[in-house]
């Protein structure tokens, strides 16, 4: 084998060094254009996972790391002149030109072939001489940029300016600052890397980064290996609290953005992508030296098991890929998080400090309180007496988040959970049946706060589908009213209901498992919609609703929420998203209206407004008034964020209690981002741009991600869909495993029996005791003090 490497990174020395152990036939020649002692960064980052695959793969490595490493356990957060503390969590840095050295070092001793100041050959070339070339040419790759058509790539250069410095300002921690000024937030990632320095990220949007001067500043021309040294000297002088007299140190440091790097595939033939040639992720959960070293790792590994190389890129690319695009899944949220920082700057420091440790999905309520209990105890105190006073009850510390209750509108929630609505299509003529008694029931007797019934037609010609429920008869008031006297008998749940005009997406077939469905033909009805617009090539063209259309529609919800509330419903919740009738008038991909009701952002909002107003008359201030949105099309040309801040801020003010954020659905070609709690950030959006009530709902089916989402400020209210459909008793369950007994989760009288945890297998094996001496436990909070520690070294020694 003939190997090739373009670039005398991390990445690339390490990949070639565990190569050349697998396999020292092999002929391994790196290319690195800079001199062995040139180096731009500062410090590199580790986690212990990858600490353990490098001390397995490579022990020699591993051992010359471990006398360079700085350790630490502790996360500071300084923020509105308070530092708060979380321990637990385990860094390991080094300085990144030490570890540079030992690579170089490693290759050597292997006798691969390292040179230095010597730009590579063409990669068409070296594909042409080699069997194989390992890609490692960064961000920019020239490699990458040659087969680009195979390679795919998505370049994402983000609005944020940062910049990589260091300081002579031994930080004894992982810290985070904010910093506040006339110009908006400035936030720095800094962490120690040895005894003399730390590494210092400064980052700011970019409407503070003008305000603050430094657009000037970055506009000069800085010949190449030069310094920004008017935006580090500004730097200084805006945290010159948190420097305490210390410098900061350049080393080719400019403002730049941030660009996350994907492609489609990482080969092509014998070349492949390693390291940032192939990806990207944000400097806030981690270094990009990890991730290379982890790819370089998984590549040797892959080339000494198979015995082509096609197949060994093919392993390669398989195993490694998922791993990175979960990081990058972290690494986005991390990103948006510290992008919009300004949005969370009127929270309590203890709720910020918690937020910022839980922005990445990765750490989580339950993960937080077995690193630092403490810290998450601190935590949770507050929000527990902020929740007691907005509701003028006593609060308990001792509940879970998602315990603890909440003020709808004119009624109080015993918890935060939500039954969202669903659609169960088994009505006939629109009147709901037994298996809807048998569904709202037991989700109410499962312990939620509020349950919703789904999508129920305010008009015949609003169903969605033929089994789809109403509200518009006498028999169907009748039908609900018998179903929610019910509910209320069986337990002291909030039951709300959805409605809805289905719009341009009425007069289908029951929905297929994949959630497609096809028009009713003949058997279906005419399709009214805010502009004529079919949802898809094979879908019925609706006819642009008149004038008159919308005084009919707007009649109906009135009539339909006065049915509601005879029937003794709680909630009415209005289907403004998922493109129904009301849907399609907010969003500019499907209103291309030309009159008053179209156009504008205040154009396409007008209707809807219309109608909430009216249904607002019409439901009583004692009850709650929630509206769906979908706060984003997932498509070019859809609702905007500013869209989506504006169009809540008005059903707010026309009457709304609460906006239950959704996401698309809104038209056929959407390309979704799904994922765990992926509509998450959307009610976050809202929530903390305007301050109004917001459910979160979307694949959040944890009481771990409840209680991270409600103690960080996220959402208000969490709606757990799928999960509860898996275990209707789901809030009673997750109140058991969290040992949680108290009356936001009440258990029938007939059920009270189960309430406890039931015993596992085994369980009642209790282990003998194995150990003479207990090995004592990590302390959770350590701090990097390199001179206290070697002063106590010294004076074991003397």
């Amino acid at each position: 084998m003939r190997v090739a490497v373009i670039g005398g990174g991390p990445g690339g020395l390490y990949f070639a060094a565990l190569a050349k152990q697998l396999s020292p036939n092999w002929e391994i020649t790196v290319w690195e254009r800079n001199a062995p002692d040139d180096t731009f960064g500062f410090g590199v980052v580790f986690s212990d996972e990858t600490l353990d695959g490098i001390a397995q793969a490579d022990p020699d490595v591993f051992d010359a790391m471990s006398e360079d490493f700085a350790r630490w356990s502790d996360i500071d957060v300084r923020y509105k002149g308070q530092v708060l503390t979380s321990g637990g969590h385990g860094f390991a840095a080094l300085g990144r030109k030490r570890l540079l050295q030992i690579l170089q070092q490693r290759c050597a001793a292997l006798d691969v072939d390292v040179r230095y100041r010597t730009q590579a050959p063409p990669v068409e070339e070296l594909s042409a001489q080699y069997d194989l070339v390992v890609a490692c040419d960064g961000v920019r790759s020239a490699s990458r940029a040659a087969y680009a058509d195979t390679f795919g790539p998505d370049l994402d250069e983000r609005n944020c300016r940062y910049m990589w410095l260091g300081t002579d300002k031994v930080f004894e921690a992982f810290t985070f600052i904010v910093a506040e000024g006339d110009f908006g937030t400035l936030q720095v990632h800094a962490y120690p890397f040895d005894d003399r320095r730390s590494t210092f990220i400064v980052e700011i949007d970019e409407e503070s980064w003008r305000r603050a001067g430094f657009e000037e500043f970055a506009a000069r021309d800085y010949p190449p290996g030069t310094s920004d040294g008017d935006s580090i000297r500004l730097c200084e002088e805006i945290l010159a609290d948190h420097l305490d007299g210390h410098r900061l140190l350049p080393n080719n440091s400019k403002w730049i953005s941030f660009t996350t790097v994907r492609n489609e595939t990482w080969r092509h033939g014998n070349v492949v992508l390693l390291g940032d040639a192939a990806h990207t992720a944000h400097f806030s959960i981690g270094s990009g030296t990890k991730l290379a070293m982890e790819d370089s790792l998984a590549l040797a590994a892959c080339l000494h098991e198979h015995q082509d190389v096609d197949a060994a890129l093919a392993a390669y690319e398989a195993e490694r890929k998922p791993v990175v695009e979960s990081t990058q899944r972290a690494a986005q949220a991390s990103l948006e998080w510290f992008e919009n920082v300004g949005r969370y700057t009127g929270q309590d420091p203890h709720q910020f400090a918690f937020n910022l440790l839980t922005r990445s999905r990765r750490v989580t309520y339950d993960n937080l309180r077995i690193r630092d209990e403490d810290f998450t105890d601190a935590v949770d105190a507050r929000h527990a007496l902020e929740t007691a006073s907005s509701v003028a009850l006593p609060g308990r510390a001792t509940a879970p988040p998602m315990f603890r209750p909440f003020r709808l509108g004119g009624l109080r929630l015993r918890n935060r959970v939500v039954a969202p609505p669903i659609a169960l299509y088994t009505a006939r003529d629109g009147v709901p049946g037994d298996f809807d008694i048998v569904h709202l029931s037991t989700q109410a007797i499962g312990g939620s706060g509020l349950v919703f019934a789904g999508m129920t037609a305010v008009s015949p010609e609003g169903r969605s589908t033929t089994g789809c429920p109403g509200l518009y008869t006498a028999e169907q008031e009748a039908a609900w009213s018998r179903i929610a006297e019910f509910v209320h008998q069986q337990s002291d749940t909030c039951l709300g209901i959805q409605l809805t005009h289905a719009g341009r997406r009425a007069a289908t077939h029951t929905p297929r498992p994949d959630g497609s469905s096809t028009p009713l033909g003949a058997e279906g009805w005419p399709l009214v919609a805010a502009s004529p617009l079919a949802w898809d090539a094979n879908s019925t063209v609706p006819r642009e609703a008149t004038r008159a259309d919308m005084d009919a529609i707007a009649g109906d919800f009135v009539t339909a929420a006065a049915r509601a509330d005879r029937a003794g419903f709680d909630v009415l919740e209005l289907q403004y998203g998922h493109g129904h009738l009301l849907s399609g008038f907010l969003s500019p991909l499907t209103n291309t209206r030309s009159d008053e009701y179209g156009g504008t952002l205040a154009g396409r909002m007008r209707f809807p407004l219309e109608v909430l107003r009216a249904v607002r008359e019409v439901w009583p201030a004692g009850k709650a008034l929630v509206v769906r949105v979908s706060a984003t099309d997932w498509a070019e040309g859809g609702t905007s964020e500013a869209d989506t801040i504006e169009i809540a801020r008005s059903l707010s003010e026309a009457g709304a209690d609460a906006i239950d954020v959704s996401t698309g659905e809104v038209v056929a070609h959407q390309r979704p981002s799904y994922g765990r709690s992926y509509q998450t950030p959307y009610a976050d959006l809202i929530r903390n741009a305007t301050g109004v009530p917001v459910i979160a709902v979307g694949a959040i089916s944890t009481y771990d991600d409840v209680n991270s989402i409600i103690l960080a400020g996220r959402a208000d209210l969490c709606a757990v869909g799928r999960a509860q459909l898996h275990d209707p008793l789901w809030t009673l369950h997750a109140a058991a495993a969290q040992g949680y007994s108290g009356a936001a989760a009440p258990w029938p009288a007939s059920w009270k029996a189960g309430s406890g945890r039931p015993p596992g297998a085994r369980s009642d094996r209790i282990p003998p005791r194995l150990q003479l001496l207990r090995e004592p436990s990590a302390p959770v909070h350590q701090r990097w003090l390199p001179l206290v520690q070697a002063r106590a070294v010294a004076a074991a020694a003397h």
